[in-house]
């Protein structure tokens, strides 16, 4: 899709802070976080909604993947998903710890190697 934002994320069209990637998905930081961390987890093969990734079951390991390295990068037990697609027409999952984690949510670089080194 020409226009979708995620796509030309995936395409490396606009910059993001990747937190994870194979051949399948893509895991970046949030624009707007709600809290530090907040990561969006993509196919990178462009759907509209989650329930039309055909591989599913593997969508969803990513996201218990970053889920689990947030929960060690921020001392957390609480990391919270959900399952949107209102503002941006590609398939996503936002995943993020809970916003009482402290933590500069707008330092993206910082918050990014957390997630990474946690992996």
């Amino acid at each position: 899709m020409n226009d979708c934002v995620f796509c030309k994320i995936v395409k490396g069209e606009i910059p993001s802070y990747k937190i994870y990637e194979n051949d399948q998905f893509l895991a970046f930081l949030s624009i707007d976080p709600l809290s530090p961390g907040h990561t969006l987890v993509i196919p990178k093969k462009h759907y509209r909604f989650v329930w039309d990734v055909p591989n599913a079951g593997d969508f969803f390991e990513v996201v218990k993947k970053i889920a689990l390295a947030e929960k060690k990068a921020f001392n957390t037990d609480l990391v919270l998903s959900k399952i949107v697609g209102e503002e941006v027409p590609h398939a996503h999952i936002w995943v993020y710890p809970d916003n009482k984690v402290k933590g500069d949510k707008k330092d993206f670089a910082a918050n990014a190697e957390k997630i990474k080194s946690a992996l």
